[in-house]
């Protein structure tokens, strides 16, 4: 039996082709959605992209026929626009002029009519309500990478490699790890490796080459702009932001573990010291607060300064460490030049961004759709850098397992000019990693 899909604002606003989702069954949109999609749609944001997105499709299938009636699908479903015509068929406790209410009262009516009905909601409290009126419901997880978080890829791994191997990995500068050695499956391009002897008398660390299963030792590098590597994580992590033949780096980790200084301490050695790159572009979405930032006042980095301040303190920090090249005050200078420049994710879109060291902080409150416009920006030689903490999520629109960032790091894991690493020790300080883990 082909079921209803019914589909709540939230769904459309998150993927506008959540229409297209559901294979040869049925998807019903309650009328209330469009009332809602007509708020959003003037929202200079990816909601409000979104919202348009939808009601051009729909407009599209209008001119097919009637929606009331129904519209095939190029899946072979269809598509329908329906409202609840009996206001009374919600108990008492819940108001009936409600757009959630309503959107709930249409599926209630289909599942009454025989339908086999399930309602698609990213809404927590309505999924509840139904949970209570017997209605199936479900979230939408079209983007959802893994079940739980434990499962995430990590970028790094464990092997036990017996002692005469390890003196051929010391020796060779490269090892061949056998199945048996490593735990699961094979190991991924630029996966790292934690290897132990047994009895674990000699260790060693290593970076999967692109080929399988083909370990090779980390770069040696003594500091970055004064910065030394304070765990093996924090060494994973400069290995991949020091590689110029992997384009794409994602970190990882709790506020305090040094991934977003990572970042910049390369950034700024790879655009200034080396000069592989000829700019800095750093950026943060700015939409856990709703507002477009032409609400600031000021130039577009006056606009762009109370989201990018966390890593102006990072950028000051290490201008005014670093004595014996630079200092605070020349900072200034390379943003005049365009040297350093602070990017708006909201007017990214059309852009093409070559020779660039790109920072996106923050990125776990980013939607795919935005991180995909985000990488499809990039040009020739340019290396983009996504950090986050999955903890902290502000993007009402998604979470720990549907977020951009967590979707990068799955579909880019099998590549080999893609890395990533999970920080865990925080070392900002006593204070922050006590925080972190007791608060």
């Amino acid at each position: 039996m082909k079921k209803i899909f019914c589909l709540d604002t939230n769904v459309l606003l998150y993927d506008p082709a959540a229409l297209f989702a559901f294979d040869d069954n049925e998807v019903v949109i309650p009328l209330i959605v469009l009332e809602e999609l007509d708020d959003k749609k003037t929202r200079q944001d990816d909601v409000g992209a979104n919202a348009r997105h939808v009601n051009r499709t729909l407009d599209d299938f209008r001119k097919i026929g009637n929606l009331n009636d129904g519209v095939r699908l190029p899946s072979g479903g269809l598509l329908k626009v329906i409202e609840s015509t009996d206001p009374s068929i919600l108990p008492t406790g819940l108001r009936p002029r409600g757009a959630d209410n309503s959107i709930i009262a249409t599926a209630l009516q289909l599942i009454r009519t025989g339908g086999n009905v399930i309602l698609i909601t990213k809404d927590i409290n309505a999924r509840v309500k139904c949970d209570y009126l017997k209605i199936p419901c479900a979230d939408y997880l079209k983007h959802q990478v893994a079940k739980h978080k434990s499962s995430l890829y990590q970028g790094v791994r464990r092997a036990t490699v017996p002692e005469e191997r390890l003196e051929s990995f010391y020796m060779s500068g490269s090892l061949t790890l056998l199945p048996q050695e490593v735990e699961e499956k094979k190991l991924h391009p630029n996966e790292f490796v934690v290897m132990k002897s047994d009895p674990a008398k000699k260790s060693a660390i290593a970076r999967c080459q692109n080929i399988p299963e083909k370990v090779k030792p980390l770069i040696e590098i003594a500091a970055v702009w004064g910065l030394k590597p304070r765990n093996k994580e924090q060494r994973f992590a400069i290995d991949l932001l020091f590689d110029d033949s992997i384009n794409l780096v994602s970190l990882v980790g709790p506020a305090g573990t040094g991934k977003t200084l990572l970042a910049v301490a390369m950034g700024l050695q790879k655009v200034l010291g080396e000069s592989k790159y000829d700019k800095l572009i750093i950026s943060r979405p700015v939409q856990p607060l709703g507002n477009d930032i032409g609400y600031l006042p000021g130039t577009l980095e006056e606009k762009m300064l109370p989201w990018i301040q966390p890593v102006m303190d990072n950028l000051k920090f290490l201008f005014s460490a670093d004595k014996d090249k630079k200092n605070a005050s020349t900072m200034n200078l390379y943003f005049e030049k365009g040297i350093i420049e602070v990017e708006a994710l909201t007017y990214i879109r059309g852009r093409s961004i070559s020779r660039a060291f790109m920072i996106i902080d923050e990125a776990q409150n980013l939607s795919v759709h935005e991180l995909k416009t985000i990488i499809t920006r990039a040009g020739e030689n340019t290396k983009i850098v996504l950090t986050g903490d999955l903890e902290q999520i502000d993007n009402n629109y998604v979470d720990s397992l549907s977020n951009g960032l967590t979707y990068a790091v799955e579909k880019f894991k099998d590549y080999p000019l893609a890395g990533h690493v999970s920080l865990i020790k925080g070392v900002r300080s006593k204070l922050a990693t006590l925080a972190s883990k007791i608060l």
